[in-house]
């Protein structure tokens, strides 16, 4: 709060005229006030117009499969339209749902009639069917996206641990490197790269991290992608790096890239790698060359593609063996050529120099 009263503020043209705005709940003038201070939903209106020439409101209220038989219920549009306007401030509880009740603007933005409390809010979500709004609200999230998979495109997978307090759902203990101990929920996410356009998001328990969860949620994204939809290429770090995820790929006829974990085999293939002279330029500073490798408890021999640049921060890499500090040189030249020319370095006193040390990666 400090840093924002210290900061000047911008003045606004005297020469901005008023705006007229088509919403959902009609037309709306739109003046600015140059002494007023700014409210969370200064911009609310203009995110109204999109979704009224959109037309993505409106259809997402429709589908909705929340069914009232009282007729003292609230209205459908009245409560999707608190839950999404309580999505816009922010907010984390259904407690905080009470801060907009004192809003009379905002809900006539959106064309509804008031909004409700938290309770009416808890009680419909409730009522929704689990199958039948989880196909609904997927419908809609990847009806927000469709456009941009026309392009090549990227599919990213992540899975993110969201540590819990108090008693929810689901709430397991599992990894968690943030609060050790404390039970979470695995977030599996699917993202288009760059973009961070969320095409689908399965919350599983605390002790489900592994990407064998995540794996029936992928499988899902793809196939309900068509040919011209599908990716340019689908990336995961090392956890996916196994022959069960590779082999879904593999019968997709689907363009992957996964990291491998530092495995002994791996460990010798780059050993191996390191001595040879055949390294291509792969820009910005890497060198990369290809190989095969089959590991165990794959079914067959897959291509891998090394990388590796120049690090500058480290002079001498040094590693611990029965309680003896030793060297640890990696060179794209032989180790024995390495060790000479140190030792003709340390020889030489008073004289900087640099170790040509190198960083691997495997994917």
């Amino acid at each position: 709060m400090g840093d924002d009263e210290n900061r000047p503020q911008k003045a606004i043209p005297a020469a901005v005229k008023a705006m007229v705005v088509d919403t959902l709940g009609g037309r709306v003038q739109v003046s600015w006030d140059p002494a007023s201070a700014a409210t969370p939903f200064g911009q609310l209106v203009f995110f109204a117009e999109f979704l009224e020439v959109s037309g993505l409101f409106d259809a997402w209220v429709e589908e909705c499969p929340l069914i009232y038989s009282s007729p003292n219920a609230p209205k459908k549009r009245d409560v999707l339209g608190t839950w999404n306007l309580s999505i816009l401030a922010g907010h984390r509880r259904y407690a905080h749902v009470t801060a907009l009740r004192s809003d009379g603007v905002s809900p006539q933005i959106l064309g509804m009639s008031k909004i409700v409390s938290e309770d009416a809010l808890r009680r419909a979500l409730g009522k929704i069917p689990e199958a039948e709004g989880t196909e609904w609200m997927r419908k809609h999230l990847f009806k927000s996206v469709a456009a941009s998979c026309h392009t090549p495109w990227i599919l990213d997978i992540d899975t993110t641990i969201k540590t819990l307090f108090g008693h929810q759902e689901g709430a397991e203990v599992g990894y968690n490197p943030h609060k050790p101990g404390r039970p979470s929920h695995a977030y599996h996410a699917y993202w288009m790269g760059n973009l961070r356009l969320l095409l689908d998001v399965e919350v599983t328990a605390g002790n489900t991290t592994a990407s064998n969860h995540a794996q029936p949620g992928l499988n899902r994204v793809l196939d309900a992608l068509s040919a011209e939809q599908r990716p340019y290429l689908v990336r995961g770090d090392c956890g996916f790096g196994n022959d069960a995820v590779i082999r879904e790929m593999e019968t997709r006829q689907q363009a992957y890239l996964f990291k491998l974990r530092q495995s002994p085999r791996v460990k010798r293939l780059l050993q191996r790698a390191f001595t040879r002279r055949d390294w291509m330029n792969a820009g910005q500073g890497w060198e990369g060359r290809e190989d095969s490798i089959q590991l165990a408890g794959w079914q067959q021999s897959r291509r891998v593609v090394i990388l590796r640049r120049l690090l500058k921060q480290n002079l001498i890499a040094t590693q611990e063996q029965q309680g003896q500090l030793e060297f640890a040189f990696v060179d794209r030249r032989q180790t024995a050529r390495v060790r000479q020319l140190i030792s003709q370095l340390l020889d030489i006193e008073n004289s900087d120099f640099k170790m040509l040390h190198y960083n691997s990666v495997s994917c």
